[in-house]
């Protein structure tokens, strides 16, 4: 069994005021459920769904967490929102999003505030009504339903103290 880790963290800025660092962790990103195109359709290929959410992941952490924290995070699956249909009406397919089709994405995480854990824990993030809460026409950049349920989970599982935000 091959077991691929990749792996991407900000840190602290050289000289200036301390940065939020989030690590993200993918284990056997082969085998996740749904995180490339397999037929060719969308021309994303697993490489760049990872890129993608590692993107997502450290611009939310960024906005929601303190300077004196760190939020390590391992996907252990990524289910992208709809599913692929080779061959439909396009010489390479497409892919069809229903509201049926919800993104899922199951990780864990632990918070630092220093060095110490102040909160962990293992999450499946996902929203059976993204359809209606999410708004393609206004995203920029790919995986926007993902990126919308990541949004909300960000902001149940670490809300901005108040003064800070």
């Amino acid at each position: 069994m091959r077991r691929v880790v990749l792996a991407a963290l900000t840190g602290l800025a050289l000289g200036g005021p301390a940065v939020a660092q989030v690590g993200v962790r993918y284990v056997a990103p082969e085998r996740f459920t749904d995180a490339e195109d397999r037929w060719a359709s969308s021309g994303r290929s697993l490489r760049l769904t990872l890129a993608e959410m590692t993107r997502i992941f450290q611009d939310l952490g960024s906005r929601r967490l303190g300077p004196d924290e760190s939020l390590d995070i391992t996907v252990l699956d990524i289910d992208l929102a709809g599913y692929e249909r080779p061959g439909f009406g396009t010489p390479s397919g497409l892919r069809i999003v229903q509201d049926f089709t919800p993104p899922r994405i199951r990780l864990a995480y632990a918070l630092r505030r220093g060095k110490r854990v102040v909160a962990s824990g293992e999450d499946t993030v996902t929203d059976p009504n993204f359809m209606l809460t999410a708004n393609p026409r206004f995203s920029t950049g790919g995986l926007f339903y993902e990126r919308a349920v990541l949004r909300d989970w960000f902001a149940r599982r670490f809300p901005v103290p108040a003064g800070r935000g």
